[in-house]
């Protein structure tokens, strides 16, 4: 069986996409201990790949355009009072009245301008900025969850670490529902947060029930016990069009900022990123998405939810930065999986292997002298590859006679099949290479593995 680690990847990117909830460092003795991502619930910048505290300032706001101009007497007569002279000439004393008079109409001039700038990416009869952020922020909420980890100090000795992660939430009924995203409440390393708190803009708290959660579209669900809430309003994101404006609302950097508003146009459209390996479909807008804004709504101009945000894409390389890149889960698509998650606590028909993969790149390869694949890292002892063979260890290299490197390639494969359907994997064992078929299984919320909760060093697993 061959054994990895990370500490050999030498693969370089130039950017990739970060999914993060708000969080506090994991408390430990070990100051060498991995922490949970860090964060005081104070407006204080934290990391970059994992925070993404770039703010990008994706306002539409309107500009004054006349400090390049010459406004003086000799003004385009247009903008002079009746009193002037028939000539041109400025009655003698009046030249005051006459650069008031246009630094005026200039002002009103500007105004339009900045009005006329959120109405052209605004719909028809579309709500004012005020009105929108007045409709929807009752129905916004800040999540609190709790996570735990058992450090193991050697010797038999462990120690208990505990951290908080804070973002936001949609409440989608008036009897207690709520969307955010998947990460909010679990995490790869640590697994579903021992406790989530909820607490509303009239800052009153509730203890939540996780009613479901999927981590390949990364949307979860809870539920608190309490009545007459104001609920969202949904929209169809299937009706959005590019340039139109939007608007976020979140918690960045904790509760202190609890309910901040921003905005921005939707910059595109069913646009296809991979996240933590798993390919999603998102609507891509400039409004400021930030940590802590994870799982807040995207709201267009009729104040109606359209998207969950979700992720921002920031630099991997030294002084160089992206703004304005942030990604939101389009809410048509999300409903059927809300729907599924309210009622079964899992997503219906996913097909599951049954393992946990990392990826073997090309200089691992190199280094243990083993093919690019997808390593099996953890298995679902009762799941459908230990039913059929698979070990840990093994290298699936191919999925149904096709190649594949990484984790997303297999997904992306297993995507085209269902619950029941059987497929070939190819894998490489102690160098030689085995064709085994294997009876995918239903993914539910009992049998789903998502990373490995009791050794908390890989962040590239993923389950499969």
């Amino acid at each position: 069986m061959n054994n990895f680690n990370n500490n050999n990847n030498e693969d370089n990117r130039s950017h990739e996409y970060s999914v993060y909830p708000e969080s506090n460092k994991f408390t430990s003795e070990n100051p060498s201990e991995k922490n949970k991502n860090t964060a005081k619930r104070t407006a204080k910048a934290i990391g970059l790949l994992v925070c993404a505290i770039a703010i990008s300032v994706g306002s539409i706001s309107g500009y004054r355009y006349f400090e390049n101009n010459n406004f003086t007497a000799s003004t385009d007569q247009s903008s002079v009072s009746e009193s002037a002279d028939t000539t041109g000439t400025a009655p003698s004393g009046d030249t005051d009245a006459v650069l008031q008079n246009t630094d005026s109409d200039s002002s009103d001039s500007a105004a339009a301008s900045s009005k006329s700038l959120i109405e052209l990416a605004s719909r028809k009869d579309a709500l004012t900025v005020p009105e929108i952020v007045n409709k929807v922020m009752p129905s916004v909420v800040g999540i609190s969850s709790t996570f735990e980890y058992q450090y193991q100090m050697g010797f038999g000795q462990s120690q208990t670490q505990t951290g908080t992660a804070t973002g936001t939430g949609i409440i989608m009924s008036s009897d207690g529902y709520i969307i955010t995203n998947a990460h909010v409440i679990y995490d790869e390393d640590y697994g579903l947060s021992k406790s989530v708190s909820v607490m509303l803009v009239d800052e009153t708290e509730y203890e939540a029930t996780v009613v479901g959660y999927d981590t390949d579209s990364d949307i979860a669900v809870l539920k608190i016990q309490a009545d007459n809430l104001t609920a969202a309003e949904f929209g169809n994101s299937d009706d959005l069009e590019v340039g139109e404006l939007v608007i976020a609302i979140g918690n960045p950097l904790g509760f202190e900022l609890f309910g901040s508003v921003t905005s921005g146009i939707v910059s595109a459209l069913n646009r296809d990123i991979t996240i933590n390996e798993k390919e999603m479909t998102l609507i891509q807008t400039d409004a400021a998405i930030n940590s802590g804004n994870s799982g807040g709504p995207l709201v267009n101009s009729y104040g109606q939810v359209i998207g969950i945000n979700s992720a921002k894409m920031s630099s991997n390389y030294g002084t160089s930065s992206v703004e304005g890149l942030g990604f939101a889960i389009p809410i048509t698509d999300a409903k059927t999986i809300i729907d599924d998650l309210i009622q079964y606590g899992y997503v219906k028909g996913r097909p599951q292997i049954g393992i946990t993969g990392e990826n073997i790149t090309e200089s691992m390869a190199s280094y243990y002298q083993v093919p690019v694949g997808v390593y099996v890292r953890f298995m679902d002892s009762e799941g459908a590859a230990a039913k059929a063979g698979i070990q840990v260890g093994d290298i699936i290299v191919a999925i149904q006679d096709e190649p594949v490197t990484t984790t997303d390639e297999l997904n992306k494969v297993k995507a085209n099949y269902k619950a029941g359907d059987t497929v070939k994997l190819t894998v490489s064992r102690n160098n030689q290479t085995i064709d085994i078929n294997v009876v995918l299984q239903e993914k539910t919320a009992d049998n789903a593995i998502a990373g490995n909760n009791s050794q908390p060093e890989n962040n590239s697993s993923d389950s499969n």
